[in-house]
């Protein structure tokens, strides 16, 4: 028998997900729950520019998950404690605070690196609030992203909140540590999950957005 590409840290049996759109992350929620696993998406990606594409992006998300009776987190409603827009205006400003002095960085290059980590931070405390051992991001199927920076940015998030690492410097109030979550970092295109994630595009057909996300990314290279 084939040995699985895809290796599942040792005691893992609920993951916080971050989801960074319907398409990137239908197969690998498959994947986890065909291996007991219980995933539970955090919607959290306040770089997506203009607001009516983050609505489409956050919207296909929360039907995918409710389709199939999993937990869903709107991470910007939650934190602007108010409307959708409200919530994501003020989580894009804080991204742009993040990235700001890097908005003519070409893709894949520092502005990248930032963005991964500003929404991973916050996966990695979210998880750490709940409880949840493990955390994940959609960001490392995707072709177009380099998997290097996106496992950089899970571990400096896993190290920052343990306080073991980098301190804190951007806008997210940090919490009373009692947990310390684990970043799994995978490279989850193997084991047939890039095809698999074709086919479940048309089969819920999914909106297939045409750029990464931010207002910087649709700049011609």
């Amino acid at each position: 028998m084939k040995q699985s590409a895809i290796i599942v840290p040792e005691g893992c049996t609920r993951v916080l997900l971050h989801a960074c759109c319907a398409p990137c992350s239908s197969a690998i929620v498959e994947w986890l729950l065909a291996h007991n696993i219980e995933p539970v998406i955090y919607y959290y990606n306040p770089n997506i520019w203009p607001f009516e594409e983050y609505e489409i992006r956050k919207n296909e998300s929360k039907r995918h998950a409710e389709s199939l009776g999993i937990q869903w987190i709107d991470e910007d409603r939650l934190r602007a404690g108010a409307s959708q827009p409200c919530g994501y205006e003020l989580a894009h400003e804080a991204w742009l605070c993040a990235v700001q002095g890097l908005e003519n960085e070409p893709e894949r290059g520092k502005r990248c690196e930032m963005c991964f980590y500003h929404r991973l931070l916050a996966t990695a405390r979210k998880a750490q609030e709940l409880g949840i051992p493990f955390f994940a991001t959609t960001l490392a199927s995707s072709r177009w992203k380099n998997l290097e920076q996106v496992n950089a940015a899970g571990l400096r998030a896993q190290e920052a909140v343990t306080g073991d690492g980098l301190p804190v410097t951007d806008s997210l109030s940090p919490l009373t540590p009692h947990h310390s979550p684990l970043y799994w970092a995978q490279n989850w295109r193997k084991d047939g999950l890039q095809d698999r994630r074709n086919a479940l595009l048309k089969e819920y057909h999914f909106y297939n957005q045409l750029y990464c996300g931010c207002e910087f990314s649709q700049r011609p290279c």
